[in-house]
């Protein structure tokens, strides 16, 4: 192993639908445009058309999914466009709005996510700080031909439904609303600049960047022309600084997206077929732009994938191609880094660098806001401020011990500094590049070139099968490229307590007035290079569940990396302890009533992958429900803490000890973990061994075991009172606690209330953290849907539960909305790849669309579909059959 320092409708109606279109939008690029010079470039017709018209057929399959065959990328992503846009076009619409900085323009100044007036405010101008839109006019004339086919195609697909739709059929969400329009490349663009900063940049807009400004000044944005109602304007001035604080302080945790997954690249000595085998397994929010949509992309001769990606994505983004397989899991790597600037003495616009001084440079930017009782739009403006690494940051307002601007140094102790930081995915031109080359790859090698050729995934691990049965894991992502002795500086650093504390929330804080901590440049950019990034190749397994790159496979720990991937010979989370676990042992159940992972021959195949997911095995469940049924055995009818937990016990020892709809006990089992996890680290008694971090730690102390002081019976105490508090039984079944229901109908601007829009499914899976379940579902309380400003109805929970309903506004139990997502379980067989799976929440998120919860049934009954590829498989999964045509207007 290396060192670190060696390492530089619609579509139901119709099966088959054939879609024309014009290739030239006002603005863009066309595929036949000539150079300054008299020659004309040949035309690439494998991504743009001949004769200048897009076409693409479409066919849906079981669960609404359209294969889109073309002749050309840009007609291929051009049908892509038009089918998103038919199942969730308001959520594409609402990006837009968001990636453009107009949500003050068409939704007013808020209330917004429960931080009260004006955090739309807050966030439009933080997008114009961190350049979303302006980025996105500058990259686009610098696209690859591949970017700008997709790009532009997608871009006329989405226009092509909105121009030929009844803008009051629309569904309730955005249904006549003035928002909803034709897009514009540029617009695309930048929403895919906000995706790529989803784990880095988007933490700052909400109130960190905004509230960035030097001693004396206010934050509050000031109209730039008079007025009326200026004690209205100005309440909304001090509301957006109130807002922004509120926001910026709920970031707590960098290093927390919101954001999980599992995934194992199966090599062939565990493949029933001698081949690869990939089990996919995002979890992800159930709500809003990060809902993952499946399709199928063909040209032939030239493409032909079958994945899903984030809505708005042009290509799919976790797939299937012939020959090989992958899937994405957040990695553990660190895609921005803070730099704290030592100020110039008298001067809170310079900072000192190597001795030289250097600007803090100033833009003001103007946004429109919808005022209630004036007719014309409010035009605020605001002063932002940008070191040479990118926006300056208020850490004071995330935390008051961290220095503000022109406070004492954390690093440079007793000088005055300022904060900024420096984002490895601020800009994101080649994202689509990157998995398009990936989807085109035939083999091992090709798709490692993706990597070597500086191709990144932003802000993922990459989990690869292929049909030689190879096994390859790497992490992906974007990381800053430090020098050695910055390196060296940060671990040191990481030894006091207080720096220590930064950098376990996900931040990593350099010194800005020494060159020697700036990003190295490399062929990357200043990023990390394929050979620097932590990677593995088996014949046997690789994994990833969120833990970092060190255990990817115990047989052959990852180690000597920069401490920007993560840590290394550090504790695993507890879906990666399973999984590796599973692995390790395929012929092992966990508990007697669950099924064997790999059958009765201890090798895998495309169904046993996904029953891997669906078997809902715990790990906190293998590892200490024996341990609890012995306390509660031993107590007896004692009661703890006033209660008597026989029944409760009863319950225990009866159950599964998995998360299955009919499972009696899991209920029971998740609110106890959730109060004892507080107190777990310090009750275990067998510590962290790198040598086994599966098996360590563990072993609760033993100290007043069975006693009303027991610290595990005390914590299953806490957590019965909440479940009696809302009348749940000991033997009530998880099916009847927890389920999946939708919930919208109201526009952000409208004042009209969500509504649910279906009856609750019945939900198998546990909570990733709380219960340590492989199939990690889980609550979300945010009052919007995941990104964006349109309204759900949010339960009010109660603490230490992991997230049980308090009762109110007519919501009782588990209320899920993330978690598995697009999932599959994949093999590679001499007729080629063999895959089953789901999108759990549904194609659509049209409650009219018959795809709006057909896959969500199919989960909850864990019916699985086979993915069609082949062209007979497609055949002979259609829903409909029928042809259409429509042409460009």
């Amino acid at each position: 192993m290396q060192t670190w320092s060696n390492r530089a409708a619609r579509s139901a109606r119709g099966a088959a639908l054939v879609l024309l279109g014009s290739t030239m939008l006002a603005g863009c690029f066309d595929g036949s445009s000539s150079s300054s010079g008299s020659t004309e470039p040949e035309l690439n017709t494998n991504l743009f058309p001949a004769d200048g018209k897009l076409e693409a057929t479409i066919r849906r399959t079981e669960g609404g999914v359209p294969h889109i065959k073309a002749d050309n990328l840009k007609s291929a992503a051009f049908g892509h466009g038009y089918a998103q846009a038919q199942d969730n076009v308001c959520l594409l619409a609402e990006a837009v709005v968001k990636a453009r900085s107009e949500r003050s323009k068409y939704f007013g100044p808020g209330p917004d996510a429960g931080f009260g007036v004006g955090l739309n405010i807050v966030t439009d101008f933080s997008y114009k700080a961190q350049k979303i839109y302006s980025g996105a006019e500058s990259e686009l004339p610098t696209l690859s031909d591949e970017s700008r086919a997709l790009i532009e195609g997608f871009v006329e697909g989405y226009n092509r439904y909105i121009t030929e739709t009844d803008p009051a059929t629309l569904p309730a969400e955005c249904r006549s609303q003035q928002w909803v329009k034709t897009i514009t490349p540029v617009d695309l663009l930048a929403h895919y600049r906000i995706v790529g900063q989803y784990a880095s940049g988007n933490s700052f807009a909400t109130g960190v960047a905004f509230l960035a400004v030097p001693p004396g000044v206010s934050p509050a944005p000031n109209p730039v022309a008079a007025v009326g109602a200026s004690d209205a304007v100005e309440k909304l001035q001090q509301n957006v600084v109130k807002t922004a604080l509120a926001s910026a302080q709920s970031v707590q945790d960098f290093s927390d997206t919101g954001l999980a997954s599992n995934a194992w690249g199966i090599g062939k000595t565990m493949t029933e077929q001698g081949r690869g085998a990939l089990l996919a397994n995002p979890h992800f929010p159930y709500t809003g732009h990060r809902r993952l949509y499946e399709t199928q992309m063909t040209v032939p001769g030239y493409i032909n994938v079958h994945g899903a990606g984030l809505l708005g994505t042009a290509i799919p983004l976790i797939n299937f191609n012939e020959n090989l397989a992958w899937s994405h899991t957040v990695t553990t790597s660190r895609r921005f880094t803070w730099y704290e600037l030592v100020l110039k003495d008298g001067d809170d616009l310079t900072y000192v660098k190597d001795g030289q001084e250097k600007p803090i440079t100033v833009e003001t930017y103007q946004i429109e806001v919808a005022m209630p009782g004036m007719a014309d739009p409010l035009v605020l403006e605001r002063d932002f401020y940008f070191s040479e690494y990118g926006p300056m940051i208020a850490a004071n307002a995330i935390n008051p011990q961290l220095p503000a601007w022109g406070g004492n140094g954390a690093l440079n102790s007793g000088k005055r500094i300022a904060m900024t930081y420096r984002d490895a995915n601020a800009n994101t031109g080649g994202l689509l590049d990157t998995w398009l080359q990936m989807s085109l790859a035939k083999n091992l090698t090709e798709f490692q070139d993706v990597f070597k050729n500086c191709g990144s995934t932003l802000w993922t691990n990459t989990t690869y099968a292929d049909d030689q049965g190879n096994a390859f894991y790497i992490d992906s992502s974007s990381v800053p490229n430090l020098s050695d002795k910055a390196a060296a500086l940060v671990n040191l650093r990481r030894l006091q307590p207080s720096y220590a504390g930064l950098f376990d929330q996900g931040v990593t804080l350099l010194d800005g007035s020494k060159s020697i901590e700036d990003w190295v440049e490399t062929e990357c950019g200043a990023l990390t290079t394929y050979e620097q990034k932590p990677k593995l190749l088996r014949t046997d397994w690789v994994q990833n569940s969120n833990s970092s790159h060190w255990a990817t496979n115990p047989s052959e720990f990852l180690t000597g990396y920069s401490p920007l991937y993560g840590d290394e010979n550090a504790p695993i989370n507890a879906r990666t302890r399973l999984g590796i676990k599973m692995l390790q042992n395929p012929m092992a159940s966990g508990f007697p009533s669950a099924p064997l992972i790999a059958g009765q021959d201890g090798k895998f195949s495309a169904e046993e992958l996904l029953g891997v997911i669906w078997n809902n095995r715990a790990w906190y469940a293998e590892q200490l429900l024996p341990e609890l049924r012995n306390r509660c055995n031993t107590i007896g009818t004692t009661p703890v803490d006033g209660r008597d937990l026989t029944p409760w016990c009863q319950a225990l020892d009866n159950w599964d000890g998995l998360y299955n709809l009919d499972s009696k006990g899991a209920h029971i089992f998740r609110v106890f973990m959730a109060n004892y996890l507080s107190d777990m680290d310090s009750d275990l008694t067998k510590p962290f061994s790198p040598a086994d971090p599966v098996g360590t730690p563990a072993l609760p102390n033993t100290q007043n075991a069975g006693t009303p002081a027991d610290t595990m019976l005390q914590a299953l105490s806490a957590g019965v009172g909440a479940l009696q508090s809302q009348g749940i039984q000991p033997t009530d079944e998880l099916g009847t606690l927890q389920y999946y229901r939708a919930s919208g109908g109201a526009a952000p601007d409208s004042g009209d209330t969500p509504t649910f829009q279906m009856v609750g499914i019945p939900w198998h899976g546990g909570d990733g953290n709380i219960d340590g379940a492989f199939n990690a579902i889980g609550v979300v309380g945010s009052p919007v849907a995941e990104d964006t400003r349109l309204p759900r109805i949010a339960p009010s929970t109660i603490p230490n539960t992991a997230g049980l309903s308090d009762g109110s506004d007519g919501i009782d139990g588990w209320l899920m909305s993330r978690g598995t997502s697009w999932h599959f379980g994949l093999e590679f067989t001499e007729n080629g790849p063999e895959a089953y799976g789901l999108v759990s929440y549904s194609q659509s998120s049209d409650p009219m669309s018959p795809y709006f919860k057909d896959q969500s049934q199919m989960y909850s009954d864990k019916m699985y579909r086979k993915l069609p590829f082949t062209e007979d498989e497609i055949a002979a999964s259609l829903v409909t059959s029928g042809e259409s045509t429509i042409s460009s207007q």
